[in-house]
């Protein structure tokens, strides 16, 4: 961090990459450091980065909500850092998840938009039609698992860690609350008990 040692001042938030971190400052600019390919190097979007509320990370690229609720994304391409084909999508987000690979972000409308590595989360075409009225989305480090409205559960990604939750579907009804390790979810359910899958 040295070379950018200076420009840190009124730090408000850190987020990392598995190589990289970004900082956003008060006043809503970022300043990044570490491996260029993991996020380390955001030269290509930063003068966009203005205004940023919020960054979230998968292991290799970062994605920021700008006050204006759009989305900028830099590092691995593969990995999230290439928004370009949602980009007109991203509007109106109110908050990003991401897996190792993906990134997930839930619209004002409890839509959601999804970009990244296919297999980590990044195509949620399978689960589309399901995905409306999305309160929360939890991740594990290839899959995401979202909340809807009505506590039901609805998956995508890696079926093998976390993605295929149809041995507990039935099972998933008013869910509260979501939590992950790298490989596995747990839900609370609103009478206190647990339903684990992955």
């Amino acid at each position: 961090s040295s070379r950018v040692q200076d420009q840190l001042r009124n730090t408000q938030q850190i987020c990392h990459t598995y190589g990289a971190f970004a900082a956003i400052l008060e006043g809503g600019s970022v300043v990044t450091w570490g491996v260029p390919n993991y996020g380390g190097d955001s030269s290509r979007v930063q003068n966009q980065l203005r205004n940023v509320q919020q960054i979230s990370a998968t292991g290799s690229a970062f994605a920021a909500i700008l006050a204006d609720r759009t989305v900028v994304t830099w590092g691995d391409p593969s990995a999230g850092g290439d928004s370009s084909r949602v980009q007109d999508q991203l509007r109106n987000v109110q908050q990003i998840s991401a897996t190792g690979s993906a990134f997930a972000a839930i619209l004002a409308d409890g839509s959601i938009v999804t970009w990244g590595a296919s297999l980590g989360g990044g195509d949620s075409s399978q689960a589309h039609d399901q995905l409306k009225k999305v309160q929360q989305i939890c991740a594990t480090g290839f899959t995401f698992a979202a909340i809807l409205a009505d506590g039901s559960v609805v998956t995508w990604g890696d079926p093998n860690r976390g993605g295929d939750s149809s041995r507990v579907q039935d099972q998933l009804r008013n869910v509260h609350q979501i939590c992950a390790t790298a490989f596995a979810f747990a839900a609370i359910l609103a009478d206190g008990s647990v339903v684990t899958w992955g």
